[in-house]
């Protein structure tokens, strides 16, 4: 898998679509965020809960998860840029992907309490047309300390449903905002996309926001 920060920019045909490779309402509400015009074409890579289990190390994970993303919707299309991403929580060293059921949720969020844990989100940007360009694959960290969660208070939270495809089984731009006692790094990487890195990536393909 080609990694790459890019240190300068390539000019992009005007009217180059931007694709994002993923079924999330929470990425694609971030992109419109900042102005971007795009569409969504979700990939049909499927996350396992097996190979988070086996993982070793959670960086390369999202970053092969991104990437993979990214590529099969790119050999589905003729000239587009495409942005694949794919987010981690880990706790202790230990990956946590979406909760498989209400038990698993409530057992992640037990964990979690009172404890700080760490946000892995992988994102890769590659170009489909054109000239052979790099792929360009990044993965930013945040660190989020949660204050000491009761056991009625975590299981009328799972209750509410929002815990369930979430990495972590929290979601901090929703009602699991009560839950955090503070963070260390980019806020929009735990909401599933960080936006000054993508910003940046996007900038190596000549992508200006304003």
């Amino acid at each position: 898998m080609p990694h790459g920060k890019g240190d300068r920019s390539l000019a992009m045909p005007m009217g180059w679509p931007l694709i994002l490779a993923s079924a999330s309402p929470r990425r694609e509400a971030l992109l419109r965020q900042i102005g971007l015009s795009f569409t969504v074409q979700p990939s049909a890579v499927e996350e396992s809960g097996a190979v988070f289990a086996a993982a070793g190390d959670p960086g390369e994970l999202v970053r092969q998860y991104a990437y993979q993303k990214a590529l099969d919707v790119a050999t589905r299309v003729e000239r587009a840029l495409v942005i694949g991403a794919d987010t981690v929580v880990t706790l202790d060293g230990e990956i946590m992907g979406k909760p498989e059921s209400p038990r698993q949720a409530v057992e992640m969020l037990s964990a979690l309490s009172g404890r700080t844990h760490e946000v892995h989100t992988g994102m890769a940007v590659m170009r489909v047309g054109g000239e052979p360009v790099n792929p360009q694959v990044d993965e930013v960290v945040t660190r989020v300390r949660f204050r000491e969660l009761e056991d009625d208070e975590i299981r009328r939270y799972v209750a509410t449903g929002e815990p369930m495809d979430k990495a972590g089984a929290y979601a901090i731009q929703g009602k699991g905002a009560v839950l955090v006692a503070g963070i260390e790094g980019d806020y929009y990487n735990v909401v599933g996309l960080p936006l000054a890195r993508l910003a940046q990536m996007l900038h190596y393909f000549g992508v200006q926001l304003w």
